[in-house]
C-alpha cells in the first residue's frame, strides 16, 4: 500500500468520520497467492455463452468459488494464450466473466461455445471490500468495459440490499449497439436510481434518451457527500474527471474508489508487468482506494 507523501488526508476513520460516511474503512489487505496453485489453470466448463455486443460476450463457468466484487481471472486456451479478466457476477455457484475481443486470445475465446471449455486460475487480487460499507449510501460510476467488475458490485448489493442506504447508477456507452448487460439494465432500472448515457445519439432514430459523456452526469447531479462511498471503473480519462467533479463536490479522497487496468501475466505479484511504484495491480489491486494511488494517477 502506498503511503500518501503529499496530501493532508487524516486516517480513514478519522477522515471518514468528518465527512460523515458511515462505518467505510481502507480496503482489506490482498490475498496471498499459491504460486503453485495459483499457476496452474484448471479445465472449467462453459455453460452459457451470451453475445453482448459485436466484440463483446459474456461467459458464465461452471465454477463454484469464492470471490469478491472486482477480483479478476487469467483465462485461456492451450496454445493460444491466456489474459486477465474482471469477474462479472456475484455467486458461489458459478462465475461470470465479461470478454470484449481485442486480440488473439480474446478472439479465440469469442469462438467458444456453450458446452466447451477455457483453461482458468484464480481468483487473483483485491476486490471492493463491501462488508465495511454496510448503512452507507453508494454510488457506481461505470463506463463502457469499466461496467464489467461492477456488476459483481451492484449483485454483492442486490443480496444485500437491506445493508445498504440508496444506489445511484450512472452507466455510459459510446452507442446503444455498444450496451452491456442490457437484461440486468431493466431489473436495476426497477430496484436502484439508475443513470444511463451516450456518448452519441443514434442515427435515423427515435431515441429520445440522454446522449453525452457520464461524466456530465455526474456534473449535474445534486448529491452531496455524506453517508456516501464512490466505485469507478472506467477509461482512465473517464475517472481522472469523474474524481475531479468529486472533489468539487466535497468528496474526501478515502470516500473513493478506483479499479486499475495493467498489462498482467502471473497473477501472483512476481512477474512485475503491473507494477506501480512497487506496488502490484494483480494483487494489491486491482481496487484501489483513490489515496493510495492519486499520487501516481499520471503512470
Amino acid at each position: 500500500m502506498i503511503k500518501n507523501k503529499k496530501t493532508k488526508t487524516k486516517s480513514t476513520k478519522k477522515s471518514l468520520k468528518n465527512k460523515k460516511v458511515k462505518k467505510s474503512r481502507t480496503a482489506k489487505k490482498p490475498q496471498k497467492v499459491d504460486l503453485v496453485y495459483g499457476l496452474v489453470p484448471k479445465k472449467k466448463k462453459i455453460i452459457d455463452f451470451k453475445r453482448e455486443t459485436s466484440i463483446n460476450f459474456t461467459l458464465k463457468l461452471d465454477w463454484k468459488v469464492k470471490h469478491d466484487p472486482g477480483q479478476f481471472m487469467m483465462v485461456g486456451i492451450p496454445g493460444i494464450g491466456e489474459c486477465p479478466i474482471s469477474i462479472c457476477s456475484y455467486s458461489d455457484q458459478y462465475v461470470e466473466l465479461s470478454i470484449r475481443e481485442v486480440g488473439n486470445v480474446t478472439k479465440a475465446l469469442g469462438n467458444l461455445k456453450k458446452g466447451g471449455f477455457v483453461f482458468a486460475r484464480g481468483p487473483f487480487g483485491r476486490g471492493y471490500p463491501m462488508h465495511y460499507f454496510k448503512g452507507n449510501n453508494v454510488i457506481i460510476v461505470g463506463g463502457g468495459c469499466g461496467i464489467a467488475p461492477l456488476k459483481g458490485v451492484i449483485e454483492y448489493i442486490t443480496k444485500n440490499r437491506t445493508d445498504f442506504k440508496d444506489v445511484l447508477l450512472y452507466l455510459g456507452y459510446r452507442s446503444p449497439d455498444d450496451v452491456i448487460f442490457e437484461e440486468q439494465l431493466k431489473s436495476w432500472e426497477k430496484k436502484f436510481c439508475l443513470n444511463v448515457s451516450y456518448d452519441k445519439a443514434p442515427a435515423k432514430s427515435c431515441y429520445d434518451g440522454k446522449v453525452g459523456f457520464v461524466t456530465e452526469l455526474i456534473r449535474k447531479s445534486k448529491f452531496d457527500n455524506k453517508n456516501k462511498i464512490v466505485f469507478i471503473c472506467g477509461p482512465p480519462i473517464m475517472m481522472e474527471t469523474v474524481i475531479n467533479i468529486l472533489k468539487k463536490k466535497k468528496f474526501n479522497n478515502d470516500q473513493i474508489y478506483i479499479s486499475a487496468e495493467r498489462r498482467m501475466q502471473c497473477g501472483g505479484g512476481k512477474c512485475g508487468h503491473c507494477m506501480i511504484h512497487g506496488v502490484y495491480v494483480c494483487k494489491d489491486g486491482p481496487v484501489f482506494r483513490y489515496d493510495e494511488l492519486m499520487d501516481y494517477k499520471n503512470d
